[in-house]
């Protein structure tokens, strides 16, 4: 087994370490949710579409509804459509890994260039988009429930007549579409590492502090419509 290991441990413990910055940042935002539910853009959104679903429910805005969640499925779909697209192309390059792999390690002092390690890489890097395209079908299929059970008509005791219920599956389908995003974002250490673990780390490194900022909500200022409107938002007594 230490045979095996031993020419691309350097590859997996890089691997290790970026596997770990996603996790570690992923598990940061979930505490900070806890405290503090609009800390980032995804909390602030799974609010924001309980209170429609609320919203179209109690005013039967059919119409609303439906546009919306035709938007949602559409951008999962064509997430998913790009996810597979993307492995078949994957796929068609493996057969050219001895090739490639000249050019991918010209610049890796460090980490193996056996033609194994490639076919390690590409299968990682598949499995990768294999994730995200499960969690985009996934949150096609919520998506397109939800748009039947936020039409029901209220009965009691009815699962499509709850809004709790709906709220539960519209945030779950915005879930597995995060999720999926997140796969995307990781996709781009797993690319760097073609060329070198070394450069995987420091990609996986930028990339987080990139989501990180990219997805923290910002602070609500008050003064930024005030060319508009005389009062935004409302002041604290």
């Amino acid at each position: 087994m230490s045979e095996l290991v031993a020419p691309h441990l350097l590859d997996l413990v890089c691997l290790a370490i970026a596997m770990g910055l996603f996790s570690a940042y992923h598990l940061y935002v979930r505490q900070k949710l806890k405290k503090n539910p609009t800390y980032s853009l995804y909390g602030a959104t799974t609010l924001a579409r309980t209170a429609w679903v609320v919203s179209v429910m109690e005013e039967k805005k059919d119409i609303l509804a439906v546009q919306t969640l035709r938007n949602s499925t559409m951008a999962a779909t064509f997430m998913a459509s790009t996810s597979i697209l993307l492995a078949v192309g994957l796929l068609t390059l493996s057969g050219q890994g001895d090739q490639l792999g000249q050019i991918w390690h010209a610049m890796n002092l460090f980490g193996s260039k056996m033609e194994s390690t490639i076919t390690l890489k590409l299968l990682v890097i598949l499995g990768n988009l294999f994730i995200a395209f499960f969690n985009f079908s996934f949150s096609i299929r919520l998506f397109n429930h939800s748009g039947f059970l936020i039409n029901t008509p209220p009965e009691e005791g009815s699962y499509g007549a709850s809004m709790t219920f709906v709220a539960m599956q519209l945030n779950k389908a915005g879930g597995y579409f995060h999720m999926g995003m997140r796969a995307y974002y990781f996709l781009v250490p797993l690319v760097f590492w073609l060329f070198s673990p070394v450069f995987m780390v420091l990609a996986a490194i930028t990339v987080v502090i990139l989501i990180s900022r990219i997805e923290k909500t910002p602070r609500l200022d008050c003064k930024y419509l005030d060319s508009m409107f005389e009062n935004s938002c409302p002041y604290p007594e």
